[in-house]
């Protein structure tokens, strides 16, 4: 084999990965037979295989490549630099610069009065750390609370805590006995709600529930409720008016610190630096990632108010808590870089100028018989597969298997496209291209959706 510049090593890259690369939530006994799809470089929103053929990135890597792929030259030179003067030390009783101005520049996006940024290494670490921190701050404040309430469906992490979080009991029975104690409440699907109902009155209901969840768990138990802006497992929920405010009111009432996870909404994905900002949720803590660096390194935040922040910022307290690599010079000056290209593009302001635009492009696929809803906001939708549109009718676990993995998965790719069928809730596409993206890119999206969903349509039976 030639060397070439993204192989440099002559490796067979298809053996070897097939030898020795463990592909995450891989079933790996499908590439026995099959070619492990390998990515070389990317271009804007479009990635490229090793065989040369395009594919038009529409999850942007997974929900996470703000930027496109078209900027690794400017990110790569002030890693370089940073390489240079400071390739690594800790943030354990220590600071460096990077690490300073990135928690300088957080706070300053972050909504008003959280002013204070612990960095991990990503999302599940994210919500790991903001569990640890909310029981933390309830024993400082002379209280011993330690159960979170989730919502049903929503994905919170792949890590123990972070999938005891986590509501699809598929990814979290195999691991069981899980990290005690959590429960969860209804979601903001209202997708199957009752014909009639109003937004109040689906408001309301879904503050009952949580209330009652609270209630049941002894209030002077709970410790935090998580809850996603917009729920992306499920297939981007997205909440009715007057929710987060009462689940503020809620939290507030019984002393419960309210934590957005906002590691796939946060930076520009819903139009806003942070969904918080947009649906005035006014959370005492904020788990990030993924857009914080567009992917290009691996880092997360967790973003802490002031109220939060006090107990640790006095005498001997302190937040027993730590990872190696939190904060690192090379990955905060990536994320540094990052937000900069994202503020002289302004691609948040762009998302939110364009989001109806890209949401009426996507609304032509509702024509199918096979798509019964569309949901989401900014550069984050989903599209409900249904087997009957008249009644909105779900497909079984057999089908929906069938038609996702042994179809869809496999056909999507073929036809030059990367999104997710994702069957965490009931069958869904996930569309979250990254946000760059333009008019053409929603119409290729179309255009690619429609000639495969109508295969899959057929392929049902209608």
């Amino acid at each position: 084999m030639t060397a070439t510049a993204s192989n440099p090593t002559g490796l067979d890259l298809q053996q070897a990965a097939k030898d020795h690369l463990w592909m995450h939530f891989t079933r790996m006994g499908a590439y026995r037979d099959a070619p492990v799809p390998i990515i070389e470089r990317g271009e804007g929103s479009y990635l490229y295989d090793s065989a040369g053929k395009r594919y038009l990135d529409a999850l942007a890597g997974l929900f996470a490549v703000q930027v496109g792929y078209g900027y690794g030259e400017e990110i790569g030179a002030a890693a370089h630099a940073q390489m240079r003067e400071l390739p690594y030390y800790t943030n354990w009783s220590y600071a460096h610069p990077r690490s300073i101005e990135l928690a300088t520049k957080i706070a300053g996006l972050a909504p008003e009065g959280m002013n204070r940024v612990f960095f991990t290494s990503g999302g599940s670490e994210s919500v790991e750390s903001a569990w640890k921190l909310a029981r933390q701050f309830h024993t400082a404040n002379g209280e011993r609370r330690w159960k979170a309430i989730g919502r049903d469906v929503a994905y919170h992490g792949s890590s123990l805590g972070a999938l005891s979080i986590t509501g699809v009991a598929g990814i979290r029975s195999p691991f069981e006995p899980l990290v005690p104690q959590v429960s969860h409440v209804r979601n903001t699907n209202r997708f199957r709600r009752p014909a009639g109902e109003t937004e109040e009155q689906f408001t309301q209901f879904l503050l009952d529930d949580l209330e009652q969840r609270i209630w049941s768990e002894d209030p002077s138990t709970v410790a935090m409720v998580i809850m996603e802006p917009v729920q992306n497992s499920g297939g981007a929920f997205t909440p009715p008016a007057g929710y987060f405010e009462g689940v503020r009111a809620l939290c507030d009432e019984h002393g419960i610190l309210l934590v957005a996870d906002e590691v796939i909404t946060g930076f520009g994905r819903i139009g806003d630096w942070f969904a918080s900002n947009r649906f005035d949720i006014k959370p005492d803590i904020i788990t990030s990632a993924k857009g914080l660096s567009s992917a290009y390194a691996s880092i997360g935040a967790v973003i802490a108010s002031d109220k939060v922040a006090a107990p640790f910022l006095e005498g001997t307290a302190m937040y027993t808590h730590g990872v190696t690599f939190g904060g690192h010079p090379v990955q905060a000056a990536i994320a540094l870089k990052n937000i900069e290209i994202m503020e002289r593009e302004q691609l948040p302001q762009k998302v939110r100028a364009t989001e109806d635009q890209f949401r009426a492009t996507l609304a032509q696929l509702l024509d199918l018989p096979i798509v019964g809803d569309l949901r989401g906001t900014g550069y984050f939708y989903a599209l409900e597969l249904v087997k009957d549109s008249e009644t909105n009718a779900t497909f079984s676990d057999e089908e929906a298997e069938k038609l996702l993995r042994g179809f869809l998965s496999e056909r999507l790719y073929d036809a030059g496209i990367i999104c997710r069928a994702d069957d965490r809730g009931d069958p869904v596409v996930q569309i979250s291209p990254p946000l760059v993206a333009e008019q053409q890119q929603f119409d290729e999206i179309v255009t690619i959706l429609g000639e495969v969903l109508g295969e899959a349509s057929r392929l049902v039976g209608h």
